[in-house]
């Protein structure tokens, strides 16, 4: 039986149009981002989401909201604190296509393996509410231990604010770039105080918590002004420099969990990056045996 030529050129027609729509949503295009700073290494991605997905994972979130914790530096656990006053949830990896394409996205864009990331976590900020300037990386031990430090962070924004909100960056070298994209009248008091970058829905900014070295990079501090007019919609996602996914509690301690452990050894990252490497008899690092400590 033979298609009528019209029909098979609907159907080739809609064909193509979903293929495209597959592979939309792992496709970057570098021409869109541009570098902020470079102490620390901070870049914008302009349109990095649709609507469409940003519209999403606000429906996904609005249900689930809960007031927003951060990580107690001796203990780890999650406590409430003024220092943040947004509310915010975690949308599972894979949850639904639309979020697993973002995911994919996210990976590519930073080469980075999707393994590595935490879960997306969706923020709501609303009339004064802000998080004060902190650090991505950790000061306790309880959080290294699941993937190490966290190196990159893909903050995603999902909505316009009417006024400020911005992200700042306020140990940032080279203010003279900041003052060449956006004029001072354009920021509040505290998106002043360093290189800020205000949110406009679909854009992402990636920024680097650690030195290519694995070493904490202090310049990485940034913090999220507080909103003057209307609401903040933001989505997280934290990449760590090892498998966030594996499951901790191995009772063998004299192993390595990269395939890169004896290459690292061999250019002395053993004693360049001990806690990432050797560990601690609580807490074990992830290339013991190359490293030769057990």
């Amino acid at each position: 039986m033979k298609f009528p030529r019209s029909s098979f050129l609907i159907f080739l027609s809609i064909s193509l149009s979903i293929v495209a729509t597959s592979w939309s949503s792992s496709i970057i295009n570098p021409s869109k981002v541009k570098q902020i700073s470079w102490k620390p290494r901070a870049f914008v991605y302009k349109g990095f989401l649709t609507d469409e997905e940003c519209n999403h994972l606000i429906s996904l979130a609005k249900s689930e909201l809960k007031r927003s914790a951060v990580a107690d530096n001796l203990s780890g656990e999650s406590k409430l604190s003024e220092v943040r006053t947004s509310s915010g949830m975690f949308i599972p990896k894979g949850k639904d296509p639309i979020v697993a394409g973002i995911e994919e996205k996210i990976a590519t864009w930073t080469f980075l393996p999707q393994e590595n990331g935490e879960d997306i976590q969706v923020l709501h900020y609303e009339y004064g509410q802000k998080y004060d300037p902190h650090y991505d990386y950790f000061a306790d031990k309880v959080n290294i231990a699941r993937g190490g430090h966290r190196i990159a962070t893909v903050l995603m924004y999902l909505s316009d604010v009417e006024k400020v909100g911005e992200t700042v960056f306020p140990n940032a070298e080279d203010l003279s770039r900041r003052r060449s994209m956006t004029s001072d009248e354009d920021l509040s008091d505290c998106g002043k105080k360093g290189i800020a970058v205000k949110p406009h829905k679909g854009d992402a900014l990636l920024f680097f918590s650690l030195h290519p070295s694995a070493v904490p990079d202090p310049i990485s501090l940034h913090g999220g002004c507080p909103v003057i007019e209307g609401e903040k919609w933001s989505a997280t996602k934290w990449i760590h420099v090892d498998n966030f996914d594996k499951i901790l509690g191995s009772t063998d301690n004299c192993t390595d969990t990269s395939e890169n452990c004896e290459r690292w050894a061999a250019l002395g990252e053993c004693k360049k990056n001990p806690e990432y490497m050797v560990g601690s008899p609580e807490i074990p690092g992830s290339c013991r045996k190359s490293c030769k400590v057990c």
